[in-house]
């Protein structure tokens, strides 16, 4: 697609005297600045650091320059103060949307920037034998969404699950599942049942200090993988799977690889070894120690004084396997902002370990999420429900169909794609590093920027095009989109603003993909949307002139795409008819 900010670059770096300026096509591309207000122009080219270059005012030499821009690329060029403000020409930019979308089609807004790089997404990662809640889905949406985008970049993608299937917390559930628990009880409803048994021991635990010596003992034997507790291990393991891999169904979530902390336990020795070789491990009661004081970033626990391992030495031989199996570029990880002392702690200890791939170890953190009237614990037992998040968004989507006798033949396939949708998008809304509270009526609420809203537009695009080649057809013509336009018919207000939008959906890719932010998607579809809805309700698109309909239906068909390109980034499905 034509790049009218590099074109505009060019034009200004050609210009007299600029070169002698220090000004080339790269320096103009970087200067040139996007008004926030659109009545400034499409471009505004700042003049303030030419003032002595060309020892005038900067007030000046905007003039110069705009009365000697040559015209073709522009409506108008006019100099404010010291700035060059440039107006594309509405019917060049248009025609090229209306092009770059035909032939992109599904792929429009994606690139090959990313192609021949191999990235490792981690996500959702969440404990075994723990309940799949609220709290699980910030890191699962956002993760996926991180990894729909590169993939959309052209980078070859591995979305890992790393799932928390080790550590003390195992031993403490296989104390109390020994101490109060049964077989059947867990059989029948697992993650309730072990949740029930985790919150017991806790509780119990407060007056009976002898079984957190037990728990330690257990985790030690499993460590030291005795049949036993390894048994009663994967069993926990495989009954909290089939939780999750319903949760994740409905989600539409998807993972390369399961390989959780467990499957790092063989591979922790080596890592021991080069730390020991390194001279980087010191004695500390007991304990062994890294000590990165030095760095600010404290001392690092590598392993406690009984010798078992934790979450850092196990994240240390991570990395290093994830190097050696897959030879990644990026090694992200979409962990919540609180381990961030944890993240820079274990990438710090790869870097002195001389790793010279330990800044391509990323953590892309994200805010927390509350509860409305508490805090969420699952020590205590004060935990929402992911699935039952889900289910009643759907439930309320049926609702909400019967209640407006919405005319459709798949009630129930669509409203399972506009309550799960609400709930991502609600997710993704916002910038990821935002803390934010779990409030039910807001999840479950559809109006105004919301999911449901930018679904809405998109099927009434659809419902618009279906029209449009209906009445086409009973017309005895065809109303195919496949050859140019006329683009002077979209050279309205309403038009214009959306294609432009739609124009600028690649580089909010890429930017999104650059700062892994999936919101920058979710609010510009926002964007579109209603934009859209602008241009439909300013516009007579099907018009009794052939050429005009044909020309406001193409562009309603590229709003279509993008919204649904755009949704489909984050992980939300469109409806084709609401």
């Amino acid at each position: 697609m034509r790049d009218f900010k590099r074109e505009t670059a060019a034009l200004i770096a050609a210009l007299p005297g600029m070169a002698d300026a220090g000004i080339d096509e790269a320096a103009a591309f970087g200067i040139l600045e996007r008004p926030s207000d659109s009545a400034m122009g499409d471009y505004a080219f700042p003049c303030f650091r030419l003032a002595k270059a060309f020892r005038k005012s900067p007030n000046a030499i905007a003039e110069d320059i705009a009365g000697a821009l040559p015209g073709g690329l522009f409506d108008k060029v006019e100099n404010v103060n010291a700035y060059v403000n440039v107006f594309i020409r509405k019917d060049l930019l248009c025609a090229e949307v209306a092009s770059a979308v035909r032939r992109d089609g599904d792929r429009y807004g994606g690139s090959q920037s990313g192609a021949g790089r191999r990235v490792i997404v981690e996500y959702s990662s969440p404990n075994i034998a723990k309940p799949f809640h609220i709290g699980h889905i910030r890191s699962t949406v956002i993760g996926s969404a991180i990894g729909n985008i590169l993939e959309f970049l052209g980078y070859e993608v591995v979305r890992i699950n790393h799932l928390g299937d080790y550590g003390t917390q195992f031993g403490k559930l296989i104390t109390a599942y020994r101490r109060f628990g049964s077989r059947e009880e867990v059989e029948k409803a697992p993650i309730q049942t072990l949740l029930r048994y985790y919150v017991e021991f806790h509780a119990k635990a407060e007056t009976d200090p002898s079984l957190e010596e037990e728990a330690r003992a257990a985790f030690a034997a499993l460590e030291r993988g005795e049949a036993e507790e390894r048994a009663l291990w994967e069993w926990f393991r495989a009954e909290s799977l089939k939780e999750f891999t319903v949760v994740y169904g409905m989600l539409g979530i998807r993972f390369d690889s399961y390989a959780g902390e467990s499957f790092y336990s063989d591979k922790m020795g080596r890592v021991m070894d080069e730390l020991e070789q390194d001279g980087l491990l010191e004695e500390s009661d007991g304990a062994r120690i890294v000590d990165l004081d030095a760095y600010g970033l404290g001392k690092a626990l590598i392993t406690k004084r009984d010798g078992s391992t934790l979450y850092i030495t196990r994240d240390v031989a991570a990395a290093v396997y994830r190097k050696e199996e897959y030879d990644f570029s990026k090694n992200i990880y979409v962990v919540a902002s609180q381990q961030d002392l944890h993240f820079k702690q274990w990438i710090k200890i790869v870097e002195l370990m001389g790793y010279d791939w330990a800044s391509d170890c990323i953590h892309v953190p994200f805010g927390l999420v509350s509860l409305k009237d508490s805090v969420m614990s699952t020590r205590t037992g004060n935990v929402v429900f992911l699935e039952d998040v889900l289910t009643n968004a759907v439930e309320k989507t049926k609702e909400i169909i019967a209640e407006k006798g919405v005319l459709t033949d798949h009630a129930e396939e669509t409203a399972r794609q506009i309550g799960i949708g609400a709930v991502i998008f609600q997710e993704l809304h916002n910038n990821r590093i935002k803390d934010y509270v779990f409030d039910w009526d807001k999840v479950l609420n559809f109006e105004g920027e919301t999911g449901p809203y930018v679904q809405y537009s998109y099927a009434r695009a659809a419902s618009l095009l279906r029209k449009g080649a209906e009445d086409a057809a009973g017309a005895g013509g065809a109303e195919s989109q496949d050859g140019a336009i006329d683009p002077s018919y979209l050279t309205g207000g309403a038009a214009y603003a959306l294609a432009k939008l739609i124009y600028d959906l690649p580089g909010v890719v890429a930017e999104a993909g650059e700062r892994y932010e999936p919101s920058l998607i979710t609010r510009h579809v926002t964007d579109i949307a209603q934009a859209f809805s602008g241009f439909y309700h300013d516009e007579h698109i099907l018009t009794a002139n052939a050429e005009e309909r044909r020309a406001k239906l193409a562009l309603a068909d590229c709003a279509r795409q993008a919204i649904k390109n755009s949704l489909a980034l984050l992980g939300v499905e469109v409806p084709e008819r609401m």
